[in-house]
């Protein structure tokens, strides 16, 4: 997991597949990023403002009565906790630091579960950046809390009826806006795809949640690290930026997409909004629909680098059904208190059904990212627990 270069290659999967005129947006933004991160002013802002304003570090919280009913020492890294409810405001506030250092004047930026667009629309808030997302009309439907949170916050939400009106579709809309808009507007992608430089520069604006999981778990475990870590995967941001943190050491590696939107199990290559990487599509290579009951992970691709260490074997990739994921939001509300995600509870999903199979050995300590609280989703499942 290191820098893929100027082809942004991650083994044979990543690249830019964009139309000519976003070839200069994109070289302009990967030169933007390089020079940033060498900037000693620009990581001491981010730091200092993921620290005060986004409520870094998160904790690593023992899931003690669930470890026990599991046989297993189960930890929870809250990402739930961080300000705005999810992992996403760590890659929005490096976004849009770079964004207003470049001169920009507006933020695109594409949402699913809405998460994305709530932390695009508090940094546009924060640093007087006007925002737009473009969400697909089912998910508007189905994140109505969040369409609001975006407008109370002072962004556009403009509902995107094309296609099967749900992420992917979000994505196309958004990335057909910044060609027209690409000298005044900032394209705010949400997770680890879209052309290089995205799933790199995204991957290192969340390595902050495995850098600060590999040093927490370091003073927690007796081996210093985790015999498994978990994270769930739709585009993958909060899984790369994990996995960034454990890819050098000795830990098992666990990706859990939805069952309807399994790329790495289900897909072939192929080429989706930009990057080269596993893809849902048909014999033609025509993109089929994915489904999953959380709009985070209902996407029919995964991030090229994800396409990578599954082929190399290095992160072992695996689904869960909706049935298993709602079973799994009950199981840590009741037990823990804590009200997960749809997203984050694919991770869990597994992570019970793992230990009740054998799949996890008695007694071995798991680390599981909780990418996001589950506030938004609470109408969806007053609906499907009723």
């Amino acid at each position: 997991m290191a820098d893929p270069g100027a082809l942004g290659r991650f083994g044979d999967f990543g690249g830019r597949y964009v139309p000519e005129a976003l070839i200069p947006a994109c070289e302009e933004l990967e030169a933007a990023y390089r020079e940033a991160r060498e900037d000693p002013s620009f990581e001491r802002t981010l730091s200092q403002t993921l620290e005060v304003y986004a409520g870094r570090p998160t904790p690593v919280t023992p899931a003690t009565r669930l470890s026990q009913e599991l046989g297993i020492n189960l930890l929870l890294k809250r990402e739930d906790l961080a300000h705005t409810g999810s992992h996403k405001i760590n890659n929005v506030i490096g976004q849009a630091l770079l964004a207003q250092r470049m001169g920009k004047r507006r933020l695109l930026a594409e949402t699913g579960a809405g998460q994305h667009g709530v932390a695009t629309a508090t940094a546009g808030a924060l640093l007087g950046l006007d925002v737009t997302v473009y969400m697909g009309e089912v998910d508007t439907e189905r994140q109505q809390l969040n369409v609001f949170r975006m407008e109370l916050l002072g962004a556009q939400v403009i509902p995107v009826t094309s296609g099967s009106r749900t992420l992917k579709d979000a994505c196309s809309e958004a990335l057909r806006q910044w060609v027209s808009q690409v000298d005044e507007a900032y394209y705010c992608l949400g997770s680890v795809m879209g052309p290089h430089p995205y799933p790199w520069m995204v991957r290192e604006f969340q390595s902050v949640i495995g850098t600060e999981a590999r040093r927490q778990c370091a003073g927690l475990l007796r081996r210093g690290v985790p015999d498994v870590v978990v994270a769930c995967v739709g585009g993958g941001s909060n899984a790369a930026g994990t996995f960034a943190g454990f890819v050098d050491t000795s830990a098992r590696m666990v990706g859990v997409e939805a069952a309807g939107g399994a790329a790495m199990t289900d897909g072939s290559p192929g080429i989706l909004h930009g990057f080269y990487s596993q893809v849902l599509q048909d014999s033609d290579g025509q993109v089929t629909e994915a489904h999953s009951i959380s709009a985070g992970l209902d996407y029919p691709g995964v991030g090229p680098e994800h396409a990578s260490l599954g082929r190399s074997g290095r992160v072992e990739y695996t689904s869960a059904t909706d049935e298993q994921v709602v079973e799994a939001v009950v199981t840590l509300a009741r037990m823990e208190g804590i009200l997960a995600a749809l997203e984050s509870a694919h991770a869990l999903a597994w992570i019970i059904k793992a230990a009740r199979s054998g799949d996890l050995a008695a007694g071995s300590t798991v680390l599981m990212t909780l990418s996001g609280r589950g506030d938004k989703d609470a109408g969806q499942l007053m609906t499907l627990l009723a």
